[in-house]
């Protein structure tokens, strides 16, 4: 067996050519971002320091459990050098992303508050911080963390990233565009900065410029599954019915267990009327998904599109039972019993769906089904009402 010096020095060799880090880390490595042959020798090395025994106390070693994805040894190892080094920078920041691996997000944030309180210009303390309180839902105090980040790095792209992260999933898209835009001048080609960024724009309505960010992302990364998802929900927006076919197509090729892109698909296919491809995409994806309501009240429609009236009411029925607060599965259901006469059975439905929903009472106004059902509702009420009147005055 090699020396335990010997073998630390090859240890740290390994870290120091994958990039992990001997003393701080390099947080971008993971055990499982590592090359099977690269794992290999790390565990080889481990478990032979680890038989000479005890294991080390050493940041070496702990950054090596690290990056074979053993967290809770490199924990261990972290605190085990904190107790006799508390003022040891590299350990503490070390333990503090260790721990949000773990996903212990408070403890985490707590080591790197204690770090920050000695190292106050460590910007990367700052922006894993800002991980944690995000992990934490502290939204606000994130956006801080970062923004003290870049304060600190001018040029740190990740923290200007995440903060556009964050600002989209606080509605506010147009300071979360201004945000990738600084991204993609940092560097043009991010896949996944210009797909947020074309998500943002999309929320703002600016449908056009969205679909040439989907564009520049998939530039960078042709497989980019999502960015041909939003593209193919921003072209059905536009009307663009060929191509939103087209790019649900290649998502379902990329990723052939995405059920809502089949049903999606199917919407547009039923657009151009092409009912039988629309039934199959819908029904792909209630296998993929047998809960998917919405695929149900879809293939309902494309039924009843189709003429098949008593299977259009039998999906719309099955909706329901899978989610009963489906107003537009209420709506349909009631229409399919107006032509059935069922009135019965039709108002319940009706009154759901407008409960539910209350501008599809507008909608049930302007169905040449539904209206007369609103109409004779109304002059029922009207009878009910001159009843009580002469009641009263008897």
């Amino acid at each position: 067996m090699q020396p335990r010096e010997s073998l630390l020095a090859e240890l740290a060799g390994l870290l120091a050519d994958n990039g992990i880090g001997l003393t701080m880390l390099t947080p971008r490595p993971r055990g499982r971002g590592l090359g099977d042959g690269t794992r290999d020798q790390l565990q080889r090395v481990l478990a032979e320091l680890e038989a000479s025994s005890p294991a080390p106390a050493d940041l070496v070693y702990g950054n090596g459990c690290f990056a074979v994805g053993r967290y809770l040894d490199a924990t261990a190892v972290y605190r085990r050098i904190l107790e006799t080094r508390p003022d040891d920078s590299a350990a503490r920041f070390n333990l503090g992303l260790t721990l949000l691996r773990e996903r212990r997000h408070r403890e985490a944030v707590d080591e790197l508050t204690s770090l920050l309180a000695r190292e106050p210009q460590m910007a990367e303390a700052h922006y894993q911080r800002g991980n944690g309180n995000d992990d934490l839902g502290d939204h606000e105090l994130a956006l801080g963390d970062y923004a003290r980040a870049i304060e600190l790095n001018p040029s740190y792209l990740q923290a200007f990233y995440n903060r556009g992260v964050v600002l989209a999933r606080l509605d506010r898209h147009q300071e979360a565009v201004g945000e990738f835009d600084r991204v993609v001048a940092l560097n043009p080609d991010i896949s996944n900065a210009y797909l947020n960024r074309g998500a943002s724009r999309d929320e703002l309505g600016l449908h056009p410029e969205a679909v040439g960010d989907y564009d520049e992302a998939l530039r960078c990364n042709p497989e980019n599954a999502d960015a041909f998802f939003n593209r193919a929900r921003t072209h059905y927006h536009l009307g663009n019915i060929e191509e939103t076919i087209a790019d649900y197509s290649e998502v379902i090729r990329l990723t052939p267990d995405d059920a809502e892109a089949l049903n999606n698909r199917g919407l547009a296919f039923d657009a151009l009327e092409d009912y039988s491809k629309a039934l199959e995409d819908y029904s792909q994806a209630m296998t993929l998904r047998p809960d998917f309501s919405e695929a149900l009240s879809n293939r309902g429609a494309a039924l009843e599109a189709s003429g098949k009236l008593e299977e259009a009411l039998e999906d719309y029925l099955a909706a329901l039972t899978v989610d009963p607060t489906f107003a537009a599965a209420h709506f349909n259901a009631a229409r399919l019993y107006t032509k059935q006469r069922d009135l019965d059975r039709c108002l319940p439905h009706l009154d759901e769906a407008i409960r539910l929903s209350p501008e599809m009472g507008e909608d049930a106004a302007q169905d040449e089904h539904l209206s007369w059902v609103l109409r004779l509702r109304e002059l029922k009420q009207q009878g009910d009402n001159r009843s009580e009147n002469r009641e009263g005055t008897g």
